[in-house]
């Protein structure tokens, strides 16, 4: 449901019908797999994610197998990247600042990594980026760790980086801000 509508919504700016667009929500509980995801990554059977209520589904976004679920603020930017004079590297590390200073704006001190996307803190990710660009505009975005059923990554390797785990702003402060107040700062 959410990709037909990212797709509409894609179309229509690629047409230039509307302007530039940022969706923010939380998904149900699903699994999704990137254009290049290992599904071997996916570790948890189809009982155990059914048990769960974990659906899982392919997108268009690059990037591995993540988890979405409530707790989790998603941000899909439908962007016309060339207005901003953006490539899709810069445009991923705009991504990582944004994601950075909500975590700042929290007392939560976070970083990157070399060579692989995301902001992390410690060896943890809180904010995974997946996105495609397809006639100029980009779609999908990053998932921000606000306070997410955690144990659900448990069932699967995060991007597939084996070296390092997935943390939350409730992991890191104690107490989970609420999801609205997060939308505000991002």
């Amino acid at each position: 449901r959410h990709q037909a509508l990212q797709q509409e919504l894609v179309n229509l700016r690629q047409q230039k019908r509307i302007p530039d667009i940022l969706l923010l929500l939380e998904h149900q509980p699903v699994i999704t797999l990137g254009r290049r995801a290992d599904p071997s990554h996916i570790l948890a059977d189809q009982d155990l994610l059914q048990r769960e209520g974990i659906t899982v589904c392919r997108t268009e976004r690059g990037g591995d197998v993540t988890y979405h679920g409530p707790g989790q603020l998603v941000a899909y930017p439908i962007l016309y990247l060339p207005d901003y004079g953006l490539g899709p590297s810069d445009y991923m590390h705009r991504l990582e600042d944004i994601a950075a200073a909500v975590c700042a704006s929290f007392g939560v001190q976070p970083h990157r990594r070399d060579g692989i996307i995301g902001v992390w803190v410690g060896q943890n990710k809180i904010a995974a980026l997946g996105v495609r660009i397809k006639g100029g505009v980009c779609y999908h975005g990053t998932a921000y760790n606000v306070a997410p059923e955690m144990r659900h990554w448990s069932y699967i390797i995060p991007c597939g980086i084996t070296d390092g785990g997935v943390t939350s702003l409730e992991l890191e402060l104690g107490t989970a801000p609420p999801i609205e107040e997060v939308q505000l700062r991002f």
